[in-house]
C-alpha cells in the first residue's frame, strides 16, 4: 500500500467516524464535500488516463448525489427541494457525460454548481443547528434559488 493510499484510508476512517456524531445539517455538508472530492478525483484520474480510478470516483460521486436526493424533504422543502432535485439530476447527467467523453470541463461544471449550493448551505449552519429538527426545517440557502442549470 502506498503512502497516499494509507493517508486516504485514514481520512476515510476519520470521516466515517465523524458521520456517526454529526447533526443532519453537517451530514449534508459532508455529502457535498464528498461529491466535490470524488469528482476532483475523477478529473485527476481522467487527466492521467487512469480509467479504473476514474470509474470508481465517478461511481462514488453518483452515489453521493443519490444520497443527497434521498435527503430532500419535498413536503417541507417545496419548490426549493424540487429545484435541488433537478440540479442533482442535471449534475449526474453532466458528470456521466463528461466521464464518457473524457471532458474534464464537465466535471468542473458540476463541482462549481455543488460549491455554490454548499456555500449557501454553509451559510445557514448556525440557524440550522440552533433549531431542533422537529420544530423547524432549516431555511433555504440564500443563493439556492438563483443557481441556474442548463441542459
Amino acid at each position: 500500500m502506498t503512502y497516499a493510499n494509507m493517508k486516504l484510508n485514514q481520512y476515510q476512517q476519520v470521516n466515517s467516524q465523524s458521520a456517526e456524531y454529526a447533526d443532519p445539517h453537517r451530514l449534508i455538508q459532508m455529502l457535498m464535500e464528498g461529491f466535490i472530492t470524488r469528482t476532483a478525483e475523477a478529473k485527476a484520474a481522467m487527466e492521467r488516463g487512469d480509467i479504473n480510478a476514474k470509474n470508481t470516483a465517478v461511481k462514488k460521486a453518483c452515489g453521493i448525489l443519490h444520497g443527497l436526493l434521498d435527503s430532500l424533504d419535498f413536503d417541507k422543502g417545496g419548490e426549493l427541494a424540487s429545484n435541488l432535485a433537478s440540479m442533482y439530476f442535471y449534475q449526474e447527467k453532466t458528470l456521466l457525460l463528461g466521464h464518457s467523453r473524457n471532458e474534464p470541463e464537465k466535471l468542473d461544471e458540476v463541482m462549481r454548481l455543488m460549491r455554490e449550493v454548499k456555500a449557501g448551505w454553509d451559510g445557514i449552519r448556525d440557524e440550522a443547528v440552533e433549531q431542533p429538527a422537529s420544530t423547524k426545517a432549516p431555511a433555504a440557502p440564500a443563493n439556492a434559488g438563483s443557481i441556474s442549470v442548463s441542459g
